[in-house]
C-alpha cells in the first residue's frame, strides 16, 4: 500500500518560477531529487527506463508528515458569531440522491465537537428531520417516512424557542399519491435554542472543526439542494411554501435571515443571497452547478443560460474535491538554465518510491527549438485516479481479459478522498463531471502500469507518452514541452514559434480554446504530426476564476461512462454545449486532423498495410527508404503499431477532401469494436474480424501557407518506436515525416 503521494501546486513551470510540492509521507524521513522523465516504460521488452538526475538545490533528506484529503462539497455562510436568532426556520426543495446512506445534513448551523445547534438532515432511517440542542439537550425527530433517490421535496423544519415546539415538513413533489413518502411531524421539545458561536451556516454538511487551518465537513449529503431560506422564526406551513418561491409576501421578508439562489455565479464558486441581508456564500470542493432545479420543464431551452431560475439547483457529492489543501514541503526555484523538458520530483524512503510529474517549459514566446511536444495535461486530468478495475466489470470486457489491480489501483480504491476521473461515478451514482490536478494524481507518473494497455508494456497515456520523447531523444532531435492547459490560456501565440508540434498518443480532451489554436496554427504554416488515435474527442471547459480544473459534459452520444441528465448538457464554467467536437458543427477530429475516432480494442494490436497514397509524389518522402509494404507487426503496445483506439479517413464526415491515406491497418481482433457514434441501429457485423470501418488510416495533407499534418490513428503506434532498439520501420518512416516537416520548405496545397 502507497504511503507516499503528493501533488504540485502548478504542472506547467518556466525557467525563474517556482513549483511547491505538497508531500504525505508515513515514513519518518524521505529523500528528494529533480528527474529528468525520459522513458518510462518498466518492460522488459522496453529500452531502459531513463530518468536523468537533475542536481538541484532541492536534493536532500526530509522530515515525513501525514496529509490527508477532507473531500466532499458544501457550500458555506459564515454568518456574524452574534447571530443566535432564537426562534429558526430551515427550508429548501431537494433531491436526495443516497437516502440510504444514514445521516446527512441539508442545511444546519451545528458543531459535531460540541452537539450544540441545529440542523435540517436525513436521519439515519432515509427520512426528513430535525437535530437540535435545545435546554441542554439533544433532541432528533423526523417523518420517519424514507424518501426516494432522485426525486424532489419541498423539506422544511422548524423550531419555537418560547413553546420548544419544532415541526417537520417532508412533501414530494411527484405525482405517485400511493407511495408513503410524505410527512409532517410536530413535536415539543425543551425550550431554548443552544447555539454553537463557532459553526458557519452550511449547506449539504455539518461542521467538523477544522484541520491545518482547513474546515472539516461532516454529515455530508447527496443530492441536490435548490432555494435555501432560513427564518428567525417558527413559520407555518403556509408560509414556508410561500418563501419557497421567488417573489415572497412583504409580510415573510422581515423574517429571512438569508435566501440564496444559486443560479447566479454558476460558473463560479459563489452564492447570492437574495433576502437583503448580503449574507452571501461559497461552495467548496467544486459541486456539480449547471444542473436542473426543481422547476425544470424542459420547455424554455437546454442550456443554463437561457433560463437560469431552472437551473437554481446545486448538485453536493460526499466525493467531490477540488483542491487537497495541502501545506507546502518542498519548493523548487527552476533555474534560468534548465532545459525544457518533462521532469519528475522523486521522492524514496525505505524501498518505496513516488513521482510528481511536472513541466518546464520555455519563457513565453521563446521558443528554445523548432519542435514541440504537446504533454496533454487535459487528457491526463480527465483520467487521473481512474477507477475502472474496481467500480465496474466493464474494463475486463474491454480488455478481453482479466485485469490486474495495481498498487495505486488498490490504494485509490481504499482511498475514495483522493477523487475520481471524467470516467468514474460519483457514491450516489451521477456521472464525475470536473477533475482537478490539485491532488495527487497517481496514475501521472513514470513506471506505472494501466489496464488499459496491452502487452507487454500495459501502457496508457503518460507511460506511452515517454516512448516518443525517448524516440526524440535517440534520434537526437531538440524539442520543447509545452502543455495543452498553456495552449488554452495562451493560444496560437504559444505554438507560433515552432515549425512542428507533435501530439501524445492520446489527446483526447480538448476545450474551443485548444481547438483553435491548433485549427489557426495548422492554418497558418504550422505543421502538426498527431501521433496517437481517439484525440480531439470530448469537448471540455476550463473554469475562468478557479485554476486547474476541468469540465465535460458528456452529452448527445458518443463512446461514454456515463451521461448527463436532461437539461444538463451545457458546460457549468462557460454555458458551451458539451459533448463530442464531431457535434460541433464544422469541428470534427476529420476536419483538423484528417480521421476521427472509429473504433476500440484493448487485446491485441494490428499492422498497416502501405496503400495506394503511398506512391503519390506529394507524399513520396513518408516512404523514403522503406520498401516493406507492412508497417508495424511489431511493439511493446499490443505487440503492434495499429490497435488501442483507432481513426479513420472519412471525407463524409469532415477529412479534407485532398488529404491522402498512405496506410491502412487490417485484420484487428472481435475486440476491437465500431463506435457507437457511427451507429442508428446496434447489428452484427461491427467487430474489428469482420468490419471494415475497424481500422486505422495514416493519412497526410497539406495545409495553408505552407503547412502540413501527418495523422497515424492509433495509440498504440508510439509502442512501435522503441522496438528493436528503434531499429525498425515505424521508427524510419516516422523521421522521415519529421524530418520533411522540421524542413522550411514549404507545402503546396494542391489545385482545385
Amino acid at each position: 500500500m502507497l504511503k507516499i503521494t503528493g501533488y504540485a501546486d502548478r504542472v506547467s513551470v518556466t525557467p525563474g518560477q517556482t513549483v511547491s510540492f505538497m508531500i504525505n509521507c508515513e515514513y519518518a524521513r524521505y529523500s528528494a531529487s529533480i528527474v529528468r522523465v525520459v522513458q518510462g516504460d518498466t518492460a522488459p521488452e522496453a529500452p531502459p527506463v531513463k530518468l536523468v538526475h537533475v542536481p538541484s538545490a532541492i536534493d536532500g533528506t526530509y522530515e515525513g508528515r501525514p496529509q490527508i484529503i477532507h473531500a466532499g462539497s458544501f457550500g458555506r455562510v459564515d454568518l456574524d458569531k452574534r447571530l443566535t436568532t432564537a426562534s429558526i426556520s430551515l427550508q429548501a426543495m431537494i433531491m436526495p440522491t443516497t437516502t440510504g446512506k444514514g445521516r446527512q445534513a441539508i442545511l444546519s448551523r451545528w458543531d459535531e465537537g460540541s452537539g450544540r445547534g441545529v440542523a435540517m438532515v436525513i436521519a439515519e432511517d432515509g427520512s426528513l428531520g430535525i437535530e437540535i440542542s435545545a435546554g441542554g439537550e439533544l433532541h432528533r425527530i423526523s417523518t420517519g417516512r424514507q424518501m426516494l433517490d432522485r426525486h424532489w421535496y419541498f423539506a422544511a423544519v422548524t423550531y419555537d424557542a418560547d413553546t420548544g415546539d419544532a415541526s417537520v415538513h417532508q412533501i414530494p413533489q411527484h405525482d405517485f399519491p400511493t407511495i408513503a413518502d410524505a410527512g409532517s411531524v410536530s413535536a415539543r421539545l425543551a425550550a431554548g435554542l443552544d447555539w454553537s458561536s463557532d459553526a458557519p451556516l452550511l449547506f449539504a454538511a455539518t461542521y467538523g472543526g477544522t484541520d491545518a487551518g482547513r474546515m472539516v465537513a461532516r454529515a455530508l449529503f447527496n443530492g441536490k439542494i435548490d432555494r435555501p431560506r432560513v427564518s428567525s422564526c417558527a413559520l407555518p406551513l403556509a408560509d414556508l411554501r410561500a418563501l419557497a418561491g421567488d417573489v415572497w409576501p412583504k409580510h415573510l421578508t422581515g423574517t429571512l435571515v438569508g435566501a440564496w439562489d444559486f443560479s447566479r455565479d454558476i460558473p463560479g464558486v459563489t452564492f447570492e443571497d437574495l433576502s437583503g441581508c448580503a449574507r452571501h456564500g461559497l461552495v467548496v470542493n467544486m459541486p456539480t452547478r449547471g444542473v436542473t432545479g426543481h422547476n425544470f420543464t424542459g420547455e424554455d431551452g437546454h442550456c443554463w443560460m437561457d433560463k437560469p431560475e431552472q437551473w437554481s439547483a446545486i448538485h453536493f457529492h460526499d466525493d467531490d474535491v477540488y483542491d487537497a489543501g495541502w501545506e507546502i514541503d518542498l519548493a523548487l526555484a527552476v533555474p534560468e538554465t534548465m532545459k525544457s523538458g518533462i521532469y519528475a520530483l522523486r521522492i524514496e524512503a525505505e524501498g518505496e518510491e513516488q513521482f510528481i510529474t511536472f513541466v518546464v517549459r520555455p519563457a513565453r514566446g521563446q521558443a528554445t527549438a523548432k519542435l514541440a511536444f504537446l504533454f496533454p495535461l487535459a487528457t491526463y486530468m480527465a483520467y487521473a485516479n481512474e477507477h475502472f478495475g474496481t467500480n465496474d466489470g466493464l474494463v475486463e470486457l474491454h480488455l478481453n481479459r482479466a485485469l490486474i489491480l495495481h498498487p495505486h489501483q488498490q490504494f485509490l480504491n481504499e482511498h475514495r478522498e483522493y477523487g475520481h476521473s471524467l470516467y468514474d461515478l460519483h457514491s450516489d451514482g451521477s456521472g464525475v463531471a470536473y477533475s482537478s490536478r490539485l491532488r495527487p494524481m497517481l496514475n501521472l507518473r513514470p513506471k506505472v502500469e494501466a489496464n488499459h494497455g496491452a502487452a507487454p508494456s500495459h501502457l496508457w497515456l503518460f507511460n506511452a507518452d515517454t516512448h516518443i520523447t525517448s524516440w526524440l531523444e535517440h534520434c537526437g532531435e531538440d524539442y520543447d514541452v509545452i502543455t495543452d492547459e498553456d495552449l488554452h490560456y495562451e493560444g496560437y501565440d504559444l505554438v507560433s514559434g515552432y515549425r512542428t508540434v507533435i501530439t501524445a498518443t492520446h489527446p483526447e480532451y480538448y476545450s474551443r480554446e485548444m481547438y483553435d489554436a491548433v485549427q489557426t496554427y495548422t492554418h497558418s504554416g504550422g505543421r502538426l504530426m498527431y501521433l496517437g488515435g481517439n484525440g480531439f474527442y470530448w469537448r471540455i471547459a476550463f473554469n475562468k476564476t478557479q485554476p486547474g480544473i476541468i469540465e465535460v459534459r458528456r452529452a448527445e452520444g458518443g463512446s461514454r461512462a456515463w451521461e448527463p441528465a436532461t437539461g444538463e448538457y451545457y458546460h457549468s464554467f462557460t454555458g458551451e454545449y458539451g459533448g463530442l467536437w464531431r457535434r460541433q458543427g464544422g469541428r470534427s477530429p476529420n476536419h483538423l486532423v484528417g480521421i476521427g475516432f472509429t473504433a476500440q480494442g484493448f487485446d491485441e494490436s494490428s499492422y498497416y498495410r502501405r496503400a495506394s497514397g503511398a506512391d503519390d509524389p506529394r507524399a513520396a518522402f513518408v516512404f523514403e527508404g522503406i520498401d516493406d509494404e507492412i508497417i508495424g507487426d511489431f511493439g511493446l503496445t499490443g505487440g503492434g503499431a495499429a490497435g488501442m483506439e483507432l481513426d479513420r479517413h472519412d471525407v463524409s464526415i469532415g477529412s479534407p477532401p485532398h488529404s491522402i491515406v498512405v496506410a491502412s491497418s487490417e485484420k484487428h481482433t472481435e475486440a476491437h469494436v465500431f463506435v457507437v457514434e457511427d451507429m442508428l441501429f446496434n447489428h452484427m457485423g461491427t467487430t474489428g474480424d469482420v468490419c471494415e470501418k475497424v481500422r486505422a488510416d495514416m493519412v497526410f495533407f497539406e495545409t495553408p501557407r505552407g503547412g502540413a499534418v501527418f495523422s497515424v490513428g492509433s495509440i498504440a503506434f508510439s509502442g512501435s518506436l522503441p522496438w528493436n532498439g528503434f531499429d525498425n520501420n515505424v521508427s524510419r518512416l516516422t523521421h522521415n515525416v519529421l524530418k520533411r516537416f522540421l524542413d522550411p520548405a514549404p507545402f503546396v496545397e494542391p489545385a482545385a
